[in-house]
């Protein structure tokens, strides 16, 4: 029988436990973990994501702030709102909602986020030192898949791991999580050839190509851990659906991640918690959960 891993309910038992830290946090130090996000241009999606934030947020005793910008703002303009949060010691987290509109270097704008307050792990001093193995804010996707997979007592040590997709916020950081949990990873993108040789020899397939139902039951190998981020809506479909076939995919699958309900809720729950642990740096009191 598939296991369903159920993003939902995981990352409900996520927020219950960051509500009770931070209110033990406030009760004992003062501190009201604080974030703030970054929001430029109009994208449906950011605007979405980070009203989902704003909300979780609220319901965890989270202090939330918005600094929306239109698409015509210069870098410039966002970059000092940036360094403005950076100095505010109420702020504890900083999120620059991905993607910034063009005409703008991404890189050099994350650049000057600093690491304490990079509760979205995906500025490049996070990233160098995740690299390099040190302490640090891990991107939240990333994070909560390996979550996920803990909280259901998946063994990840010796298991062979293939990652398809090497994007910055997903799949690169995924690839160097999975590593830290001693897996053996293999990643593979969109120009690797015979992508099904590869991902039928997966113990733990991890979907985050982009591409609407691209990976099908055939191309998995029997037993199977599949975690799949893509969230994709086909023109026409009814719904959304995920970068696996899930039908195909779960009668070969041992375990695997539904879309919606998955892999999605266990970003914000990362969020929340990547925030309740640098308010708690910054009070002086280590991390609890």
């Amino acid at each position: 029988m598939t296991i369903l891993l159920d993003g939902n309910l995981t990352s409900k038992a996520i927020r219950n436990d960051v509500k009770r830290e931070v209110e033990e946090l406030y009760a004992k130090t003062g501190v009201r973990p604080c974030i703030a996000a970054i929001l430029a241009g109009d994208n449906p999606a950011s605007q979405k994501y980070v009203s989902m934030k704003e909300k979780a947020s609220a319901a965890a005793g989270i202090v939330s702030r918005t600094y929306p910008f239109p698409s015509t703002a210069t870098q410039a303009e966002v970059e000092q709102i940036l360094i403005q949060l950076n100095n505010d010691p109420t702020v504890h987290g900083i999120l620059v909602q991905h993607p910034l509109p063009k005409g703008m270097n991404e890189p050099e704008v994350l650049a000057k986020l600093l690491p304490e307050k990079d509760v979205d792990g995906i500025a490049p001093v996070s990233m160098g030192r995740l690299l390099a193995g040190m302490d640090a804010f891990h991107a939240c996707t990333p994070a909560g898949m390996i979550e996920l997979l803990k909280r259901y007592d998946i063994p990840i040590a010796g298991k062979h791991a293939v990652v398809v997709g090497r994007s910055v916020i997903l799949g690169k950081p995924l690839a160097l999580l999975l590593l830290g949990e001693n897996a053996t990873v293999t990643i593979c993108h969109s120009r690797t050839k015979d992508l099904a040789s590869f991902t039928r020899n997966a113990d733990i397939l991890c979907a985050a190509i982009g591409k609407a139902e691209f990976i099908t039951g055939d191309m998995i190998k029997p037993g199977a851990v599949v975690l799949d981020a893509g969230y994709n809506r086909p023109v026409g479909a009814p719904r959304d659906v995920g970068d696996v076939h899930f039908e195909s995919a779960s009668l070969v699958a041992s375990a695997i991640t539904p879309v919606p309900g998955g892999v999605g809720p266990m970003t914000i729950a990362m969020l929340l918690r990547n925030t309740l642990w640098s308010a708690q740096r910054a009070a002086g009191v280590k991390p609890a959960i």
